[in-house]
C-alpha cells in the first residue's frame, strides 16, 4: 500500500493535473467507478489504477473482472487518496490511462449521420453536458474545432458522467472539418442569434451537422458564411442566450424528434 505523500507514482498523478503534463505524457485522469467502468467498455485501456479500501469499499472487485491485464493496480491510504482526488466525495478509485484519440478519416457514419460541430470550446462543463447529450441522442460523433481546453480534462470526463468515452471525439481546425463534413454531403446548420431561420422550421431529417460556438461570442464568421442554413432558437424573455449545452440538447433532439416520424 503506498502510505506516502512523497511516492514517486503520487507526485506523478499530481503533476497530471496540469494540462500541459497530460498533453506531454499523454495520459488521462479517470476518477470514479462510473467513469471508470464506461472507459473500458468503450475499449479504453488504464495503465494504472490506484484504490482506497476505506473509500471504494466493494467498488474495486466488481470492477477488477473488467480490468486489462497490463493495468498495475495500486491500494493507497486514505490521506494519500485525498491527495490526489479531484473531487469531493470521491469513491475512491482513480485510473490513468492513454487517450483513445480520433481523426476525422476514421470516423465511421450511420447512412444518416447526426453531428454536433463544436468551435473554440472553452469551459469543460459544457463539454461534458453537450457529450452526454450527444451518447443519449445517439449522435455519430462530436467535433471539436480549435479547442480552447483539454478534451480529456477530468472535470470534462466528470461532466459527461464517462460518455466522453461513448461517443467518437475528434480535434481539428475549422477548415479541416467544413472540408470533411461537406465532402460526405452533410448540411450544416450553424447556430446564430442573428439568423433568420427558426430551428423548429428546418428540416433536419438529412445528414446533419450541428454547429455551435462559444456563449461568449457565438460562431465566427467562418461557419456562418459557410453554412447550409443558419439557424436560431427563438428567445421570448429577457435573456438573449442559452448555455451553448442547452442549445445543444434543444437542437439534436428536435433533429432526433424529426427523425423518429420520418422514418
Amino acid at each position: 500500500m503506498i502510505t506516502s505523500r512523497s511516492n514517486p507514482k503520487i507526485k506523478n498523478i499530481l503533476k497530471l493535473q496540469k494540462a500541459s503534463e497530460r498533453r506531454k505524457q499523454n495520459l488521462t485522469v479517470i476518477e470514479g467507478k462510473r467513469e471508470i467502468e464506461r472507459a473500458l467498455l468503450s475499449g479504453w485501456k488504464l495503465s494504472e489504477l490506484y484504490y482506497c479500501e476505506e473509500l471504494a469499499g466493494q467498488n474495486f472487485p466488481d470492477l477488477n473482472l473488467q480490468l486489462n491485464k497490463e493495468c498495475i493496480f495500486e491500494t493507497v491510504s486514505k490521506d494519500v487518496f485525498d491527495l490526489i482526488a479531484y473531487r469531493e466525495g470521491s469513491d475512491g478509485l482513480i485510473a490513468l490511462c492513454s487517450p483513445l484519440k480520433h481523426s476525422l478519416k476514421q470516423l465511421s457514419l450511420k447512412s444518416n449521420p447526426l453531428l454536433i460541430v463544436l468551435e473554440s470550446v472553452e469551459k469543460p462543463g459544457n463539454m461534458g453536458a453537450i457529450l452526454r447529450t450527444a451518447d443519449a441522442a445517439g449522435v455519430d460523433a462530436v467535433i471539436v474545432c480549435d479547442p480552447q481546453t483539454d478534451l480529456y480534462n477530468p472535470n470534462t470526463i466528470r461532466a459527461s458522467l464517462g460518455c466522453i468515452f461513448s461517443v467518437p471525439l475528434v480535434s481539428t481546425d475549422s477548415e479541416s472539418a467544413l472540408n470533411w463534413i461537406q465532402s460526405k454531403n452533410i448540411k450544416i446548420f450553424a447556430t446564430s442569434l442573428e439568423a433568420s431561420s427558426d430551428y423548429l422550421e428546418t428540416d433536419f431529417s438529412m445528414p446533419s451537422a450541428i454547429i455551435l460556438g462559444t456563449e461568449a461570442t457565438g460562431l465566427s464568421e467562418f461557419w456562418t458564411s459557410n453554412s447550409d442554413k443558419n439557424i436560431r432558437i427563438e428567445m421570448k424573455g429577457i435573456a438573449d442566450s442559452l448555455n451553448v449545452s442547452v442549445s445543444a440538447a434543444i437542437v439534436v433532439f428536435e433533429a432526433v424528434r424529426q427523425r423518429r416520424f420520418k422514418q
